[in-house]
């Protein structure tokens, strides 16, 4: 009879969990059960586990195997407890000497182990040892594809593996000469995959100096930058609506250490994220196109919840062309998000929370055919053909979009004018110069940027707002033409536009400017 324990991690969201993997060997009729709410996935472990160690040299016998997953109520889900739940049991086995055996109750081990007991990586590995750093662990036994991944969390030792019989021989156990062949051959292919691949030609970076007049769409596109705002874009085909939505991630600030490593851990959740350019600083840019089920934008999925495109823009921008194409239960499953920032999946299994606090930009033509632009342009749609097309983004939706702009068409005489735009580097400068100002003015409030402070907090007197300047908003409420949520997102504008200018506290002129962004130019 023997008993071992090794350490693993499960992943709840982004949330890691540190799991005990305890194996227990007693004589009897043989059988491996695995207990402690494990998924398919885990189940079906115990087949490649018992593939991997027989090829290694361990024999079964007359030996009857339980395995528990503490915290027993916890659900666990993922692949990545194949190495834990080998090495617990070889350790149960006696197949260890007892020293590896109280290494191994100190250890976290992630991986998937192949029939010939090659280790293979597994998705989050970035979360997974940041759980296990936050619980104490300081040895984590990864992969050897996710060792660079492993590596980017301070104050970890990571070994990276590419098969359990390195293990087995580091802490004292023995293997047969064919066991030692596949070894080789596991190494030999996991040098080869680590490999750095020909670096590609590096492209030209979207920068804004490539638009072609629109001046006023720009100054839209800075001050949703600087204030963090939602922002949709309506004109015709060609006006260069994917162009501004495009480059707005080449306008932002680079994303902070915590924000890049929750950035990182996301996508690295997902599976696409390559550990060899090290944590994602720039503020990411997702586009799904308008045929995106509701689990690829929201998140979800069968079994176990992944991130969907919402929560891959966190902290960057996700760009809806053609808008109205969308499904409608896609675009209002976007409203909570854009409310809390994070987005909540349930699921028979379990809740998964992820942070979704991302720009909404939406582009959008005036009608269906595109060509209703008041430019004398022939449009074959009918008054009802394009309020059918429009109301497809509801009111509730667009209420929470602070700046909403039209696109003129670009004319002949931009094309002559051949006078090139502002950089996104001029323009990145100015709007990092804004956010500095509001970091320093919100500095005791827990907001970092305007698109997040509450209207309750910019009406009081806490926020410096003159209170002279509310009055034709009130006008405005209560002629109907702006909701209370409408009132505040003006408020956040126009202290953005203060920012921009410099300016300690949002004049009348801002006030003003504010309701020409967020009604498309028409002052209510």
């Amino acid at each position: 009879m023997g008993l071992a324990r090794t350490l693993a991690v499960t992943l709840t969201g982004l949330a890691g969990h540190l799991v005990e993997v305890e194996a227990h060997s007693a004589h009897g009729l043989p059988g491996f059960t695995l207990v402690g709410l494990p998924d398919a996935a885990i189940r079906e472990s115990r087949e490649r586990v018992r593939a991997a160690l027989s090829t290694c040299g361990v024999t079964w016998g007359e030996h009857r195997l339980t395995v528990n997953l503490s915290p027993a109520d916890l659900p666990k889900t993922g692949t990545g407890f194949d190495l834990a739940l080998a090495l617990a049991v070889l350790g149960a086995r006696g197949q260890l000497p007892e020293r590896a055996i109280a290494h191994l109750a100190r250890t976290v081990y992630i991986g998937e182990l192949g029939l010939d007991g090659s280790v293979h990586p597994v998705r989050g590995i970035l979360p997974a040892v940041r759980a296990a750093a936050d619980a104490g662990v300081t040895e984590v036994v990864v992969a050897a594809g996710a060792g660079r991944e492993a590596a980017l969390v301070p104050g970890v030792d990571v070994t990276a593996v590419s098969h359990i019989g390195e293990l087995l021989e580091r802490y004292g156990g023995k293997l047969p000469s064919r066991a030692r062949q596949l070894m080789r051959r596991a190494r030999q292919q996991a040098a080869h995959e680590a490999r750095p691949a020909d670096a590609p030609t590096p492209g030209r970076e979207p920068d804004l100096a490539d638009v072609v007049g629109q001046a006023q769409a720009r100054h839209a596109l800075e001050v949703a930058a600087a204030g963090g705002h939602h922002l949709l874009l309506v004109g015709p085909p060609g006006a260069g609506k994917t162009m501004l939505a495009e480059r707005l991630p080449s306008i932002l600030p680079p994303l902070n250490p915590d924000d890049a490593v929750t950035v990182t851990s996301i996508h690295s959740l997902a599976g696409t994220f390559n550990a060899d350019t090290g944590l994602l600083t720039r503020p990411p840019l997702r586009a799904p196109h308008h045929t995106a089920t509701r689990a690829a934008v929201i998140g979800g999925g069968s079994g176990s919840p992944r991130p969907g495109d919402v929560s891959l823009a966190h902290r960057g921008v996700l760009f809806l062309d053609e808008a109205p194409e969308f499904p409608a239960g896609v675009l209002d499953c976007l409203r909570q998000p854009l409310e809390s920032g994070v987005v909540t999946i349930d699921r028979v299994g379990g809740r998964a929370t992820y942070p979704a606090a991302f720009q909404l930009v939406l582009a959008a033509n005036p009608c269906p055919c595109g060509r209703a632009t008041g430019r004398g342009l022939d449009c074959t749609c009918t008054s009802l053909q394009r309020r059918r097309y429009f109301s497809r983004l509801s009111g509730p939706l667009l209420d929470r979009v602070d700046i909403q702009v039209e696109v003129a068409a670009v004319t002949a005489g931009d094309l002559a004018a051949g006078t090139a735009g502002e950089s996104s580097a001029v323009v990145a400068a100015r709007v990092a110069e804004a956010r500095a100002r509001a970091a320093c003015r919100l500095a005791d409030t827990p907001w970092r940027l305007m698109g997040e402070v509450p209207g309750g907090w910019l009406r009081s007197p806490a926020s410096g707002t003159d209170p002279e300047l509310l009055a034709p908003l009130m006008t405005a409420l209560d002629r109907g033409d702006l909701t209370l949520r409408g009132v505040d997102r003006v408020l956040r504008l126009a202290w953005t536009l203060a920012d921009l200018g410099a300016r300690p506290a949002p004049t009348p002129t801002d006030i003003g400017a504010a309701l020409a962004l967020r009604t498309r130019g028409a002052r209510p």
